[in-house]
């Protein structure tokens, strides 16, 4: 996996700088990564554009309209946790800058745009805990010094890295026990009425301690899974809960604190019940007025259902205005056997596709690095990211990664969707302009069989193949 990432770096290197003159001469670079190959983001072709011609209805097409456009993108990226931070700091300097351009350099790595953290503690920590004395209602003790040894230092390094800015948005998993009815942070529990006024304002205090240490927050979830009673860090808030506290509490004090330029992301729990959290919330317009976005994850399917596009289709339409992104996704029950395990970067890809498809301008993975146990972790929720450390401080790459990749490499903040379909089911598809007029159009075939298509761009085509269980990105 090391020389697939050497293969690609080498070959994104050679080619960065060559994309304007192609769009000019209507070329279309073609990268693959493909199951059973080394193609890992791979420039595999370079075609030409030719007049289009009526393909005969056997054929199958990708069809782009880059003239129709949708939503515009905000950006693709990961979750900086205290456990990617833990796992960090253990690598050399050299793993440590190696992994650094891996995600967020966009010649020699995937060039990711977005990121997320936690408001204190998350499972996917060493141990629970929070900024302040149990008790201290006034949060008169309030401190980020816990931070300060493993998850700021890389939080600051990722920014250097993604060029001085990054997108950085913030999640609380629970409040402090003593405010809640259960006077524990884990197994969920519901924050008590009294202590509404001092858990708004815990949020505005760990946004200005982050901003003073030079890390801007552009935006935040009002709670991460708020209908999930987890062994963990979480903490319910039903719809109506949500609704309140948005509109009595955390909006206002924003405001007051002077931050009311924060973008506000209600829900942030998975797409089953999107839409009754969306009208609960986006039905009442003193709590609406606050309201960015809807977040949303894909768990779901852990019964072994379909994932749930449709749902956040249909809040697309129902509430057009609103910003959809989905805020965390991750492989679970880890398994080291299973780190090439292919469909793992499939689930990605498929999901990518069809969250984008259905009006997301964003798009978070979880842990952006763990562990070879798949953590650390407190309570053994061991998980899956797309690059974990083993224990030589080797770095693995796993086809989540380069699924990833082959959208935030190539799809950038302000890229706009545009018109794209499929005439056969066997292949998938989204396309984005991106704010230079490059076209990126992201194909995807599960199947076991190589599928050769013809590529139409508005009145000109191109025929290509894709290998099969392969994913594509077509540069234009």
């Amino acid at each position: 996996m090391q020389r697939h990432l050497k293969q690609w770096m080498l070959a994104a290197a050679i080619t960065s700088v060559s994309f304007s003159s192609m769009a000019a001469d209507k070329q279309v670079s073609v990268y693959t990564t493909a199951k059973d190959s080394n193609q890992r983001i791979s420039l595999s072709d370079t075609l030409s554009l030719k007049p289009a011609q009526q393909y005969p209805e056997t054929d199958i097409a990708v069809i782009v309209n880059p003239e129709i456009r949708y939503q515009k993108i905000l950006g693709i990226g990961g979750a900086v946790t205290d456990a990617s931070a833990e796992v960090f700091a253990k690598l050399n300097r050299k793993k440590q800058d190696e992994f650094l351009k891996a995600y967020y350099d966009n010649q020699h790595g995937i060039g990711y745009t977005l990121l997320r953290t936690t408001i204190h503690s998350s499972d996917f920590s060493s141990g629970s805990y929070t900024y302040i004395k149990e008790g201290d209602k006034e949060l008169k003790t309030f401190s980020i010094d816990h931070d300060r040894k493993y998850r700021l230092p890389l939080v600051k390094k990722v920014l250097k890295a993604a060029g001085g800015k990054i997108t950085t948005y913030v999640s609380p998993w629970s409040a402090p026990a003593f405010m809640k009815d259960t006077n524990n942070m884990l197994r969920g529990g519901k924050l008590l009425p009294e202590y509404n006024a001092a858990w708004a304002l815990y949020y505005t205090k760990f946004i200005k301690a982050y901003e003073k240490e030079g890390v801007p927050i552009w935006g935040l979830t009002v709670q991460n899974e708020p209908m999930a009673k987890q062994t963990w860090e979480s903490m319910i808030f039903t719809a109506e809960d949500e609704r309140d506290f948005l509109k009595n509490h955390l909006g206002p004090t924003l405001q007051k604190e002077g931050l009311g330029d924060k973008k506000i992301i209600v829900w942030d729990h998975n797409r089953d019940l999107i839409t009754h959290r969306a009208h609960t919330i986006m039905g009442d317009p003193d709590a609406a007025k606050y309201v960015w976005g809807i977040g949303f994850h894909w768990y779901e399917t852990w019964t072994g259902g379909q994932p749930m596009y449709k749902n956040v289709a249909e809040v697309n339409r129902a509430y057009p205005n609103v910003n959809l992104m989905l805020t965390e996704a991750t492989v679970e029950k880890f398994n080291p056997e299973r780190y090439q395990y292919w469909p793992n970067g499939e689930r990605y890809g498929d999901s990518l596709i069809n969250d984008f498809n259905s009006g997301a301008v964003a798009w978070t993975d979880w842990n952006i690095l763990l562990d070879d146990k798949g953590g650390p972790n407190h309570v053994g929720n061991f998980c899956f990211s797309p690059i974990h450390a083993n224990n030589k401080g080797e770095l693995i790459y796993t086809p989540s990664y380069y699924y990833l990749g082959h959208f935030s490499k190539f799809i950038k903040p302000e890229a706009q969707r545009v018109s794209a379909v499929t005439s056969r089911s066997v292949l998938q598809t989204t396309s984005f302009i991106n704010a230079d007029n490059k076209l990126a159009t992201v194909v995807m075939n599960n199947s076991d069989a190589a599928v050769a298509y013809r590529y139409y761009v508005g009145n000109q085509e191109t025929n290509v193949t894709i290998p099969a269980h392969a994913i594509q990105t077509l540069v234009y």
